[in-house]
């Protein structure tokens, strides 16, 4: 298997096209459907990513309530600096007023706590999970930047964040000299692709990257859900998503009949095809995948090997797409002379 190694942002630091992600491990609570793997899970999975090159593990302290972190800790032992890892802090903690949000507080509590449970001196990338519109922006940046110049943190990103959202913490880090993001974790997938219409161009102008969360839509995209075909015993039903909701149906179940076509001709699955078309899409530095198994791994993790062609990329492109938004149907109108490589990553397209 061949792994990419990409630039995070506008940092140094290089990370793997694919990410092991962890919400499985431990697997209580609301994270119970999607997995309940254990230490010794996790290690073989650990393993299975380590062998397909993958760098990074991405976890936050809200899975599974911390238990995540400290499986990924015990599991990881004296491995530890093979590895980089990504947490996670914003959601709560306790039932305490400051046990949530983006307070300094929570976020240098909050961080340590992480810390602790990894068994570890450093945090490579603290993320915030989430945004939160009551507490300054300055108060929150300001917190960050300490971690990072304790050595505690040693790079930081946002989750979740509007572009307006993302791009008003990076004005604020600029003008205070503070320390920027380098990376903003979204969902993105076949399934729902609006990240494409504000985020991915203000993300390519501002440098910042992308790690992309549930590509495979919560298992949507997997190749089990198709019109007219009953899904597998224990499967969820559509009418029971909610993360990602689905809009449109028929849009979803046309997508994948293209990715299931698609995925035969290359002899691969249609989950596989999935996470190959949004890890060549512009502006993606790192695809996150969880498993419940370690077949269901190693097949995602396959997908490093498959290029699609650009008339596979615009068959899935065409059945999942929308219209342009305003103003980008304007600008694709009148103003192709003058377009950025941040503008051509939605409207190349529509150019032709």
């Amino acid at each position: 298997m061949t792994m990419q190694y990409r630039q995070l942002g506008r940092s140094g630091l290089r990370v793997s096209a694919f990410t092991l992600g962890t919400m499985g491990f431990g697997g209580t609570g609301w994270a119970t459907p999607v997995g309940r793997i254990d230490v010794d899970g996790a290690r073989e999975e650990i393993a299975i990513a380590r062998e397909a090159g993958v760098n990074l593990i991405d976890t936050a302290d809200v899975y599974s309530a911390g238990l995540s972190e400290e499986i990924i800790g015990q599991a990881l032992g004296n491995s530890r600096d093979d590895w980089l890892i990504a947490t996670k802090v914003r959601m709560p903690m306790g039932d305490g007023p400051n046990d949530a949000g983006l307070s300094r507080h929570h976020v240098i509590r909050g961080a340590e706590a992480s810390l602790r449970r990894l068994g570890t001196d450093h945090i490579d990338l603290f993320q915030l999970h989430e945004w939160d519109g009551q507490t300054p922006l300055e108060e929150t940046l300001t917190a960050l930047d300490d971690l990072v110049r304790s050595g505690k943190v040693r790079y930081v990103g946002c989750s979740n964040y509007a572009a307006w959202q993302m791009m008003k913490g990076l004005a604020v880090a600029d003008a205070r000299l503070l320390e920027r993001f380098a990376s903003n974790q979204l969902y993105y997938s076949l399934q729902n692709r609006d990240i494409e219409a504000e985020i991915v161009p203000a993300c390519l102008d501002q440098g910042v990257g992308i790690l992309v969360w549930s590509p495979i839509a919560g298992g949507l995209l997997s190749g089990k859900y198709r019109r007219g075909v009953e899904a597998p015993a224990g499967s969820r039903h559509l009418t029971e998503w909610d993360e990602p909701p689905v809009h449109d149906e028929d849009r979803l179940y046309d997508t994948i009949e293209v990715a299931v076509k698609i995925g035969e001709s290359h002899g691969v699955s249609a989950a596989r095809v999935a996470l190959a078309y949004v890890a060549q899409k512009p502006g993606i530095t790192s695809v996150i995948v969880g498993a419940r198994t370690p077949a269901q791994l190693r097949d995602s993790l396959a997908a490093a090997d498959l290029e699609l062609t650009a008339d596979e990329v615009a068959a899935l492109d065409d059945v999942s797409g929308e219209p342009l938004r305003y103003p980008f149907w304007h600008q694709a109108k009148t103003s192709a002379d003058r377009l950025s490589a941040a503008d051509l990553s939605q409207i190349a397209r529509h150019l032709n």
